[in-house]
This record gives C-alpha cells, sequence and structure tokens, in this order.
C-alpha cells in the first residue's frame, strides 16, 4: 500500500484513482471544486442541470475497459443512447447538413448534399482518417512519453510509408482541400481543430483521425455528460479512493530530490509516495504549485482556444435542433485570425449549440429546452476583463449568426448563466482561460506536450493539457498512462 495523492478530480485525476485503486495504492484525491469532474461539469439554470463542458462522449470501448478493469461494467453506471447523426450544420445561403454516423449512410448524405464526386472524395477521406487511426493509436496515443525516434522504432521499418501517409507536416485546411472541393465540407471538418482548442490553418493534418473516432459511435448520456464522472468517482470510492472536495492545494512538496506529498492552503500537510497532478501544465510551470517545480513541465507553449458559452433555458424557433448543431460563420479564416493573431473576439463567430434533452420528433417550438450556446475566444482570461457590455455584445453576434440561418433564440437573464474565457482562468488556474491545453499548432506540437512522468521523480502528469491531449477520451487515457508509470516506478524501486 503506497500513499498516493491525485490533485483534481478532473476525467484525468479520476482515472489515474480509479487505476491506481485496482492496482492496490492507496488514493486521496483533492479537489478545489465542490463536486468531481473539472472541466466535466454541469450548472444548475432554471431548474435544469446543463452541461456546461465537453458534450461528445466517443470511445465507449476505452470506457467500458476502464469501469471492467474495475469490477463494474458501464452500463450499469450510465445509460448512453447511439447518435445516428453526428451534428445538424448550417450555412448562411440556407443550405443544411445532417452527417449521419453510419458510414455508407455519410457517404450517400454527403453525396445528396454535394454531389456524386464529392461522396466519392469523402470515402477516401474517410479511409485515410482510418489509416491515420490505426497508425498512431497504439504507438502514438498509449505511449506514456511520445517522441519522433521512439514512433518511428514502435511503427517499425515496413510500416514507414504509412507512417508518412498521415501528413504530419500538412495543416488540416490544406489536407482538407484536397478531398472536398464544396467549402461547405472542407469548412465542416475544418472543424476538427477546434476539438482540441486549435486553428484549422496550423494544426496538423492528423486531426482527420478524429472523423474514424467518429465512425466508431457517437453517444448522448441519459442526464448529461456530467454523469460520466459522478461514475467514475463512485466507482473509484467503492473501490477505496478517498475524496476531498473543496480542498485548494498550496503546494507539491520535494525531499531529497523526489515529491514527498502535498501542502494544503490552509497549511496541513499530506505525505505521499507519489503525486498526480490533473492540473493544467501552466499552473506547474508558473510556480503555482511549488517555485523548484518550474522546470518538472516542458516549457509552456502558445495556448488553445478559449470560449464564451451561454446555458440557457429558452425556447427555440425556425430551425428544429439535433443533439448537436453548428452555424458557420461566413468568413472562417478571419475568425480564426481574430482569436490567434488578434486575440479578439470573432465578429461573425460560428456557433455550437448543444440541444441537451433534443429528440429527432420533438416539437421545437412546443417547450423550452435546455442550450449549451458556445463561440470560439481567445485564451486571454487574464489579461482581458470581459465586462457586461463585452459580454451583451458577444451575444448580440452570436444571435445573429443563429437568425442568418433562421433560428431564432430568445434569452432571459434569469435563464442564463455565462462563462467567458475570464471565468475559465479563475476555475482552471495557471491556463489564462485556454480550455485544451497548450495549442497543437504544428508537427512537433504532439512531442513538447508533457508525458505521464514529470521531471522530478515522483511527479506524474493527467489531463487534457498533457499528452496525449484534450478531450474527454485523452483525458481518461493520460490518467491510465500516468497510473501505469507510477505503479510501475513505484515497484520497481520496492524491488529495489
Amino acid at each position: 500500500m503506497n500513499p498516493v495523492v491525485v490533485i483534481g478530480a478532473g476525467v484525468g485525476g479520476l482515472v489515474a484513482a480509479l487505476e491506481l485503486a485496482v492496482r492496490g495504492h492507496e488514493v486521496t484525491v483533492l479537489e478545489r471544486a465542490a463536486t468531481p469532474g473539472g472541466k466535466l461539469r454541469s450548472i444548475p439554470v432554471a431548474g435544469q442541470a446543463l452541461d456546461a463542458g465537453p458534450t461528445v462522449f466517443t470511445q465507449k470501448p476505452w470506457f467500458d475497459d476502464i469501469f471492467a478493469r474495475a469490477g463494474a461494467r458501464l452500463d450499469e453506471h450510465l445509460r448512453l443512447t447511439p447518435l445516428t447523426v453526428l451534428a445538424r450544420h448550417a450555412w448562411s445561403d440556407g443550405s443544411r447538413f445532417d452527417l449521419p454516423t453510419d458510414g455508407e449512410a455519410a457517404v450517400d448524405a454527403v453525396g445528396r448534399f454535394a454531389g456524386r464526386e464529392e461522396a466519392q472524395r469523402y470515402r477516401r477521406f474517410r479511409a485515410d482518417a482510418a489509416a491515420i487511426y490505426e497508425v498512431l493509436e497504439q504507438p502514438f496515443m498509449c505511449a506514456s512519453r511520445p517522441s519522433l525516434p521512439g514512433l518511428l522504432a514502435r511503427v517499425g521499418f515496413r510500416r514507414l510509408p504509412a507512417l508518412a501517409a498521415i501528413r504530419p507536416f500538412t495543416s488540416l485546411w490544406r489536407a482538407l482541400g484536397d478531398y472536398f472541393h464544396d467549402q461547405r465540407l472542407r469548412q465542416l471538418f475544418a472543424r476538427y481543430a477546434t476539438y482540441v482548442g486549435a486553428s484549422p490553418w496550423h494544426a496538423p493534418a492528423t486531426l482527420m483521425l478524429i472523423a474514424h473516432v467518429e465512425s466508431l459511435g457517437v453517444w448522448q448520456l441519459e442526464g448529461g455528460m456530467a454523469r460520466l464522472a459522478e461514475a467514475l468517482a463512485n466507482l473509484a470510492a467503492a473501490r477505496g479512493v478517498t475524496f476531498r472536495y473543496d480542498c485548494e492545494v498550496g503546494g507539491i512538496e520535494r525531499e531529497g530530490g523526489r515529491v514527498r506529498g502535498v501542502r494544503l492552503a490552509d497549511g496541513e500537510r499530506i505525505a505521499a509516495s507519489a503525486v498526480v497532478a490533473n492540473v493544467d501544465v501552466g499552473a506547474l510551470r508558473n510556480g503555482s504549485l511549488g517555485a523548484d517545480l518550474r522546470s518538472a513541465v516542458p516549457a509552456h507553449a502558445a495556448r488553445s482556444s478559449s470560449a464564451l458559452t451561454w446555458n440557457v433555458v429558452a425556447r427555440t424557433a425556425g430551425f428544429p435542433l439535433h443533439h448537436h448543431n453548428v452555424f458557420f460563420g461566413d468568413d472562417y479564416a478571419e475568425e480564426f485570425a481574430a482569436v490567434f493573431e488578434r486575440g479578439a473576439l470573432p465578429r461573425d463567430p460560428t456557433v455550437y449549440v448543444c440541444a441537451q434533452d433534443a429528440r429527432l420528433d420533438d416539437d421545437v417550438d412546443a417547450r423550452e429546452r435546455g442550450l449549451l450556446c458556445l463561440i470560439n475566444a481567445p485564451a486571454n482570461g487574464d489579461r482581458v476583463a470581459y465586462d457586461a457590455a463585452r459580454v451583451a455584445q458577444a451575444e448580440k453576434t452570436m444571435r445573429e449568426r443563429l437568425a442568418r440561418t433562421g433560428m431564432t433564440l430568445s434569452i432571459e437573464p434569469a435563464k442564463c448563466v455565462v462563462t467567458s474565457p475570464a471565468d475559465f482562468a479563475a476555475r482552471f488556474p495557471g491556463a489564462g482561460g485556454a480550455i485544451y491545453g497548450p495549442v497543437g499548432h504544428g508537427w512537433r506540437a504532439s512531442f513538447v506536450r508533457g508525458g505521464a512522468r514529470g521531471r522530478v521523480p515522483g511527479l506524474y502528469l493527467a489531463g487534457g493539457s498533457v499528452h496525449p491531449g484534450p478531450g474527454v477520451p485523452m483525458a481518461a487515457l493520460s490518467g491510465r498512462l500516468a497510473a501505469a508509470a507510477l505503479d510501475e516506478d513505484l515497484r520497481r524501486g520496492a524491488r529495489r
């Protein structure tokens, strides 16, 4: 029994704690919020609990395995409904496109929307996306600390041509131009860059693999995505993990060149054989958890994007909503230039709307529903004040974009909760409001993220700001990698 402290009850921390408990370690999770989940959270709005973070559930087999390793079944803890439509997309010219999850149905839908030749190009795109995923899943994503030489060694000489075919040096936007001549489809699939808080003009084409992940299934969780965090926390507690909420960590303590525990903000000290930091790496890099830990993670790269969100309970009109809906702005390049080059809110943003209780047979005008509306924003929440006037102007542009694609939305202040980059910066220290960690621009970005092991003995890293990157499944994988590395190191030390 080796006492381990996990800082942060986000998905990465929860999975790390559960895996460590199953391996026989004594685990304590320290969380500054009142509930588990981190960014995977819900907030009360007008009597409804609405997801205020991630809304997409993919890679179900990964989570099936996490629960199985703890002697449980995922479907005993969560009710999931597979989606037949990934998202409904809309443009100013009045065109709308529903992208099915089923591969052949998607090819047919693309053909009806953009023509037979575009459908054949889409088929090739899907095949290449699957090939990218197959090449990278084990050698890269599941590696505790990836490097280019290590990736080359794991892939092997015979598969080097396949590795070259994943186009690591080409931007996503440029690669998509080879597949799609219809600019609406190019814009649609360029959204994969926003899944990791990046610009399509700078993110690598390897993000095409997301198309394959989505083809494997997308699910809607009954009660919202926050239920996943609750289920993981409950299972971990049942396996012996101790949770301490409303618990502020003041620092990570070292002795004799290695981590020996943590110090809480109130002065309490908790000894530990190792610490898993499920925090944004910026909090380590800026010394928030100890000045002597600044070099424990790689130099902090440029920030990924943030977001401005509205959780509302309201009626909508003019546009039948699926669970996931995207309303595209007219100038995509300008939108990302505003966020990443000028540090400004876009003048005509693309708007994502999650209708959290949508069903395809709903009468969308018949009742109020819970919505999450989101636009991309710069990660400047530690430098820029998002006052009432700035937020009101952003809401106006958001609603104008919806109106251009046929949807009207009336927001009552009493039934709306706004989250700005400044709010994200306050809730998740060290990131400045970035909600995806360091930005993944260029092929090198994937190799400079922190790995499972920190640069100080006894320190391990988990969460969306370290390898393999942001997103609920990736954060969960980071927790598994951190737990495996920690367990291996402690057992190796015990054998000595």
